[in-house]
């Protein structure tokens, strides 16, 4: 049977418990079998620079000590920093491996404006982490609404990663107020 693995990308610009919070909720939650931290080069949809790439993997690896999870710098190895086009080299690389693209809520309100968003929807499930400012406005979005039929619900999360996308579940999680917004601008 395939591995299932849940991809987490982002800056992790810092990486905080909050991070590392949600990583062992949707191990559980999605009935996972690891999580992949997918360390971005920077997000194009963002006008700050990151730490350096090595400055944020050596404090996401101090932080998140945990044997399922694997911090990984692949997204830095690509020539594109999208989520599709990593996407499509990880389930190609990794073929034997069943993924499931997590992300908070806040970025299924914008997934809309990322490139190719409609190809990551196709590509593997996705597992959106309900964020503590607002629950409900997610639910809303433009990519919720056309993918409506494609919603696995709340109570069946853990039957998420092996179903065929598009496929996607809003898990309403116990929740941490972290953010690296409100760290780096502490």
């Amino acid at each position: 049977m395939k591995k299932t693995i849940g991809l987490l990308g982002g800056s992790f610009n810092p990486a905080h418990h909050g991070h590392v919070h949600i990583t062992l909720t949707a191990l559980k939650c999605f009935n996972l079998d690891e999580i992949w931290w997918v360390m971005s080069p920077g997000n194009p949809l963002k006008e700050y620079y990151p730490e350096p790439m090595e400055k944020r993997i050596a404090e996401a690896k101090r932080i998140m000590c945990h044997p399922r999870v694997r911090i990984t710098d692949i997204e830095s190895k690509l020539s594109s920093p999208y989520t599709a086009c990593t996407l499509a080299y990880i389930t190609t690389s990794f073929p034997r491996n069943q993924f499931v693209w997590l992300m908070g809520a806040d970025n299924l309100e914008q997934i809309h404006k990322w490139k190719d968003w409609r190809s990551i929807l196709s590509k593997v499930p996705i597992g959106i982490l309900a964020r503590p400012d607002n629950q409900l406005a997610p639910l809303k979005a433009r990519a919720a609404r056309i993918y409506r039929s494609s919603r696995v619900p709340n109570w069946q999360s853990r039957t998420l990663a092996r179903s065929p996308a598009p496929r996607w579940c809003y898990a309403i999680l116990p929740m941490s107020h972290l953010s690296s917004t409100k760290i780096r601008s502490a």
